[in-house]
């Protein structure tokens, strides 16, 4: 749009005699216009200046206007278009703003075509500016979030580092104890540091720095957890089954320290001595729309009513995490070996595909 106080107006018609008129009485209105008789002239005036806004006649030899139209729109940065036309017919004016022209009017000689005209000019630009700066401001938020994403995506990368060097830290100072309490408890802290750096890792390496898929975020997790414990002397396969699940950083935070605890803790007690079998861990929406968790084994079981099997200090993070899911962890009595469970609800923008990510 023109800088100065005076509209630029084109004004496309193959009447020169009615182009006149429209020139006079836009111009008394303290509009500046220019004249093109017929479309491709106009169009040429298009290309060769810079208009506020263009009144565009329908019924035109060679080029109609609605084809007219249809050009000026596909333009970069095309001006609003009021579209003219001598019929007074609804289908032209449905068409003439389908495509996108900003307003419609009826032309005769009369004056109250000329001053219909400006008016609707007039309306037609107020219109255009609320519409720009509205697109402005949109833009000025993307850009905002994009740069307050792309800092926050920095963020998770420099936590991601710093939990792989206190992880570093603790393999260290595991190396140089003998084997005992103090060492194992090394080892399940370090599991529980990568339970949280999985998470920052996969941030910083997603598009969306708010949500984690739990699918692929499980995955990797079981994957470093079975490559720690195989290191260990421990024989048992884990696996998992999850669909891709959308969930919330906190969320899934605690849905990662939750099954390195139960993981942990089959491996430990599941299968004694030299015995070996499978640990699973199932990740799925139930009937409820809930998203439910399962680790389970095949093992000697577990009574969840007796006392805890060592420091205790598993069981206590376990229900740490389970709250912070506003649920917690149950046991399934029937299952020959252990089954812990919990369901949790999701915030409403989560979202799942269904698919199911292939067993590790």
């Amino acid at each position: 749009m023109s800088t100065d106080k005076t509209v630029r107006v084109l004004y496309i018609d193959d009447d020169p005699a009615f182009g006149r008129l429209v020139e006079r009485a836009l111009t008394r209105q303290g509009m500046e216009v220019t004249y093109a008789e017929g479309g491709d002239a106009g169009l040429t005036q298009l290309a060769d200046a810079t208009f506020d806004i263009i009144a565009l006649d329908h019924f035109m030899p060679g080029k109609e206007g609605l084809d007219v139209l249809a050009e000026i729109r596909a333009m970069a940065l095309a001006p609003p278009v009021i579209y003219v036309t001598g019929a007074d017919e609804g289908r032209i004016a449905v068409a003439a703003l389908k495509n996108g022209a900003a307003d419609y009017i009826v032309k005769d000689v009369g004056g109250a075509f000329f001053e219909l005209l400006g008016a609707s000019i007039r309306q037609a630009l107020k219109q255009e500016c609320v519409r720009r700066a509205k697109e402005l401001a949109e833009q000025e938020v993307r850009e905002q979030r994009d740069r307050a994403e792309m800092l926050l995506r920095e963020v998770n990368h420099r936590v991601a580092n710093s939990l792989q060097l206190v992880a570093s830290l603790v393999t260290m100072q595991k190396g140089i104890l003998p084997e005992g309490p103090a060492r194992d408890a090394l080892v399940e802290t370090q599991t529980r540091i990568s339970a949280i750096s999985q998470i920052h890792r996969r941030l910083y390496t997603s598009n969306d720095v708010r949500r984690v898929e739990l699918d692929a975020y499980l995955t990797g997790l079981i994957e470093e957890l079975d490559q720690a414990m195989r290191a260990s002397g421990t024989q048992s396969a884990i696996r998992v089954e999850a669909e891709s699940i959308l969930v919330p950083t906190d969320q899934a935070i605690s849905l990662g320290v939750i099954v390195v605890e139960l993981v942990t803790n089959a491996t430990k007690y599941a299968y004694p001595g030299d015995a070996t079998g499978d640990i699973r861990v199932l990740l799925r929406h139930d009937d409820s729309a809930r998203v439910e968790l399962v680790v389970e084994d095949d093992g000697i079981g577990f009574d969840a009513a007796g006392a805890p099997q060592g420091s205790g200090l598993g069981t206590r993070i376990v229900s740490a995490m389970a709250a912070n899911l506003k649920t917690e962890i149950h046991f399934d009595p029937a299952h020959s070996g252990t089954r812990a469970m919990l369901s949790f609800d999701l915030p409403q923008e989560a979202a799942h595909t269904g698919e199911a990510a292939p067993a590790a």
